[in-house]
């Protein structure tokens, strides 16, 4: 049996692209990502996860990786249709992860506060003449290792994206919501950019938002 873990990582983030990734492994080696000492990607260092991400490459049949661009996003939140919602992006895209992995059977990180309804929306999206078997749970990186494996390979990848806008515009912490280095980014960004931000900017984030409205305030009583 092909057993296959999709997971997440940026979800929350005001900057940089939300990233999926997934992994199919036959269920007999299972094991090896164990001993390979495969664990959530958040108990784990980023030097931990660098050093695993190419022996997890290694062990498994086969990856695959999706980054969801910001304007994708903001479409989502900003959309009053349920079905574009972040939740449903967010699952369409595990979904097409899972179509390319083909597993017999797939173990999701559920995004949505009901685990179960979030598996649906995933089997919504599915096109597949023979579907798998889907296990949508809360915490399915900790109770399950190819979850886990998927982990690590989505949180790779979006430290990468990170550090290469880091490049860019300096370093700004995070990219989440909770750095206050990640907030001042975002005013020095609506400063140079004349009240416009980048296209790395999730500009449908409450934060964000907030503070375009308090930049556009500000240039009004400059202008008097």
């Amino acid at each position: 049996m092909l057993v296959a873990g999709v997971d997440e990582a940026g979800r929350g983030c005001v900057i940089g692209p939300l990233v999926v990734a997934g992994v199919v492994v036959l269920e007999e080696n299972l094991h090896l990502l164990l001993e390979l000492g495969v664990n959530d990607s958040k108990k784990l260092s980023a030097k931990k996860r660098e050093a695993l991400y190419p022996e997890i490459l290694r062990l498994v049949k086969s990856h695959h990786i999706i980054k969801v661009p910001p304007y994708l996003i903001d479409r989502a939140v900003k959309s009053t249709r349920t079905l574009y919602k972040l939740n449903h992006l967010e699952a369409h895209t595990m979904a097409k992860v899972i179509q390319e992995l083909d597993p017999d059977k797939a173990f999701v990180d559920a995004a949505d506060v009901i685990p179960q309804r979030f598996g649906e929306y995933i089997k919504e999206s599915l096109t597949m003449p023979k579907q798998p078997i889907i296990v949508s749970e809360h915490k399915a990186d900790m109770n399950y290792t190819v979850v886990a494996a998927a982990s690590i390979i989505a949180k790779v990848e979006r430290d990468g994206e990170i550090a290469r806008l880091q490049e860019k515009y300096g370093d700004f912490g995070s990219g989440y919501l909770g750095d206050k280095r990640t907030f001042d980014l975002l005013r020095r960004l609506l400063a140079e950019g004349h009240g416009v931000y980048p296209s790395c900017v999730r500009k449908s984030w409450e934060p964000a938002r907030r503070l375009y409205a308090e930049y556009g305030l500000a240039q009004k009583k400059l202008l008097g």
